[in-house]
C-alpha cells in the first residue's frame, strides 16, 4: 500500500491525515507534545500504529505549517517534501467544500485569512486573535488552559454579564445594528460576572473578532460564502457566533466537518495535483 501523510506542524499541534494513493483519507489525528519535532515524529508514530501501517507503505511526507521549517531532510528516510502554509490552507478549503472562490479564516493560535480564487491562494492578512488569546486569557482570567475545560463553562454562562450589547447603550432602533449586536466585548462586566461568563465572552470575542474581519475582506468582491478551519472552528459555539456575524454583513460561514485537518488535507492534495513534483 502507497500512503500519502500530509502533515500541518502548528504552534501548538501536529495534525495529520493519511491518504491511501486513490486519494481515499483513511485516517486523521492530532498531537500535542512540548516542541514542534516531536510532535511530528509522534504523529507519524500514532497514524501509523493506529492504521495498521509500516514506515515501508509510505510513500511520502507532506509537510506544511510554522513547524515545519525546522525540519531538515527526509524523515525515516522517507522523500519528504515541505508546501507553502497559505497554500495548503486555501486548497484544503477546497477540497472539502468544493468552493472554487472563497475566503478560507484559518484559526489556529491566531488567525490567517487566504483568499482562493481557482488555484491562486493569496495571503491577504491576519489577526493576533486566536486559540492562543483563548487558552492565554484563560490561564489568567479562569486558571485554567484546557480548550475543552474552557468550552464547557462557557456553555454555562451568559454573554450578558460581560458584553456591552447596542441595547445598553442606545434607545433608539439603529437599522443596521440590531439591539442585540455586540457594541464591545467585555464592555459591561457585572460584579456578578462568574468564570462561566468569562469564558463565554471570550470565546464570543474570538470568534466575533474572526468574523467580522472575514466580512470586511469580502467588501467590494463576489465572496459571500467563507470556509472557516483549524482546530478552533470545531468548537462548539463557533457556527452559532458566525452566523450572527454573517447576518449582519450578508455573509455564509461555512465549517467543513475536517475543519481542523484541511491545512494537512491541502498539504497532500499539493502532493496529489503534481504541482510540487
Amino acid at each position: 500500500m502507497n500512503i500519502i501523510l500530509g502533515v500541518d506542524i502548528g504552534g501548538s499541534t501536529t495534525k495529520i491525515v493519511a491518504f491511501e494513493q486513490s486519494k481515499r483519507i483513511i485516517k486523521t489525528l492530532q498531537v500535542r507534545a512540548g516542541d514542534q519535532i516531536t510532535s511530528l515524529y509522534g504523529a507519524i508514530g500514532h497514524i501509523l500504529y493506529e492504521c495498521g501501517l509500516t514506515l515501508a507503505e509510505v510513500k511520502a511526507i507532506v509537510l506544511t505549517g510554522v513547524g515545519a521549517t525546522m525540519v531538515k531532510g527526509d524523515v525515516y528516510g522517507i522523500p519528504t517534501v515541505r508546501v507553502k502554509e497559505f497554500e495548503a490552507i486555501g486548497l484544503g478549503a477546497q477540497e472539502l467544500t468544493g468552493l472554487k472562490e472563497t475566503l478560507v479564516v484559518s484559526i489556529g493560535t491566531g488567525t490567517a485569512f487566504v483568499m482562493v480564487s481557482g488555484k491562486d491562494c493569496r495571503h491577504i492578512g491576519g489577526s493576533g486573535v486566536g486559540g492562543g488569546t483563548l487558552t492565554g486569557i484563560s490561564s489568567r482570567l479562569l486558571g485554567e488552559t484546557h480548550t475543552d475545560a474552557i468550552v464547557a463553562m462557557a456553555e454555562k454562562g451568559s454573554l450578558r454579564q460581560v458584553d456591552l450589547a447596542i441595547c445598553d447603550i442606545s434607545d433608539e432602533e439603529i437599522p443596521s445594528l440590531p439591539p442585540h449586536v455586540t457594541a464591545a466585548n467585555f464592555g459591561k462586566v457585572e460584579s456578578t460576572a462568574t468564570k462561566e461568563d468569562m469564558a463565554a465572552g471570550l470565546i464570543n470575542m474570538v470568534f466575533e473578532t474572526a468574523g467580522s474581519l472575514a466580512a470586511f475582506a469580502c467588501k467590494n468582491t463576489d465572496i459571500r460564502e467563507v470556509v472557516v478551519t483549524g482546530t478552533v472552528a470545531t468548537l462548539p459555539q463557533a457556527q452559532k457566533i458566525l452566523d450572527g456575524v454573517g447576518m449582519l454583513h450578508g455573509v455564509k460561514f461555512v465549517i467543513p466537518e475536517q475543519a481542523a485537518f484541511a491545512t494537512a488535507i491541502g498539504a497532500a492534495v499539493l502532493y496529489f495535483s503534481e504541482v510540487i513534483r
